[in-house]
């Protein structure tokens, strides 16, 4: 049977509009940290796709939904090589800074050499790519959005392996995030799974449940992991929209802890909290020992959030206009905030070494940071 997809528009839209609830209007800061923009770029419109940035060996490499690609260096944004894939883009990027890699509409995968932008070879999944592929030593990894995902050899494109289960006929459609980490694929699946899969061949090591689908319709019974999952040194956590936050044994995929809670976003760790936005554009900050609630946020209610991103003193959280919100990692309170275009941040924000960036959906690139 033929899967459908939900629209992620309709989960991130909220109720919002003449007769719903209102998005929150900001107020004035009593004060500002001071945020610092290192450089700015563009690479084009992101369109409705959300396409993620990519750091790797010093290079940020970034796409658009018209087919280009672009590496920007690092440190300074400048522009080192700009190219057209040839066909528009759905998913992207992925990168170990020898390859990169990103996916179309029709299905296909498009590798490029990182340092001259040249096509190295394309290949074929059974579906639209969402996510952003992963390089990983000898393959990339990419998943369709039949929630197929298949093995590739970095060298040719050629089908290594491939990794499947039965999905429900409802699904969240968004670029739910993997992480290659000590020779494993760690990602969610359709139905409030997370997945443990050995990189070497395949073979699942652990199935985990995040959430059990609830409720009389398929629409309501709709359960998906969603974002990237983060992995640490013993646990992994991922988080289920219309479900919960868990953490799981990264090792057998025993679970560790689980609170309620719906995000269609993803979540974020440190050395003490795991964060996360919800649906309703409220920032929580939960123990990561046993998942108390130790501050929450929301005062952000419907602007759409990122999942956060921890820097240190301050959480940051992108939103539907555009802006970047500064919390206080020890409670939540606002500290900063900063503008950018004003179109909507969709896709997570990425550390880099001295700050962290930003892609907005017209396609602007922004290195910001608190330091």
């Amino acid at each position: 049977m033929r899967r459908m997809l939900l629209a992620g528009a309709m989960l991130l839209a909220g109720c919002s509009g003449p007769t719903g609830p209102k998005m929150a209007e900001l107020s004035e800061l009593p004060a500002n940290i001071p945020v610092r923009t290192l450089w700015q770029a563009s690479v084009g419109e992101a369109g409705d796709a959300i396409l993620f940035p990519a750091l790797a060996v010093g290079g940020v490499y970034a796409a658009a939904q018209d087919g280009t690609v672009a590496r920007f260096d690092a440190a300074t944004g400048r522009e080192s090589w700009r190219v057209n894939a040839g066909h528009p883009l759905s998913g992207g990027v992925g990168s170990d800074g020898t390859l990169v890699a990103v996916g179309t509409l029709e299905g296909e995968v498009i590798a490029l050499d990182a340092v001259s932008g040249e096509a190295r070879w394309r290949a074929r999944v059974s579906s639209e790519v969402l996510s952003a592929p992963v390089v990983s030593g000898d393959l990339v990894i990419v998943r369709s959005a039949d929630s197929r995902l298949f093995a590739l050899d970095a060298k040719d494109g050629k089908r290594r392996w491939l990794y499947q289960r039965t999905s429900p006929p409802l699904s969240v459609r968004s670029p739910v995030g993997m992480v290659a980490d000590r020779g494993f694929l760690f990602t969610g699946l359709a139905g409030g799974k997370l997945v443990s899969i050995a990189l070497a061949n395949g073979g699942a090591r652990w199935e985990a449940t995040v959430a059990l689908p609830r409720g009389a319709t398929e629409l309501e019974r709709v359960t998906d992991v969603v974002g990237l999952p983060v992995v640490a040194e013993r646990e992994v956590c991922a988080v289920a929209y219309q479900g919960r936050i868990a953490c799981f044994d990264a090792a057998s995929g025993n679970p560790l802890w689980s609170r309620e809670i719906s995000s269609a976003a993803g979540l974020a760790i440190d050395a003490r909290y795991i964060m996360v936005s919800d649906d309703k554009g409220t920032v929580h900050a939960m123990d990561r020992a046993g998942g108390a609630t130790l501050w929450k946020q929301d005062r952000l209610f419907l602007r759409r959030l990122t999942a956060p991103l921890a820097l240190g003193r301050e959480v940051a959280v992108g939103d539907v206009e555009g802006y970047v919100h500064f919390l206080s990692r020890e409670n939540g309170a606002f500290v900063g905030r900063v503008a950018t275009d004003g179109s909507p941040i969709r896709s997570l924000l990425v550390r880099l070494d001295r700050g962290f960036l930003v892609q907005t959906q017209d396609g602007n690139l922004y290195a910001l940071s608190t330091q």
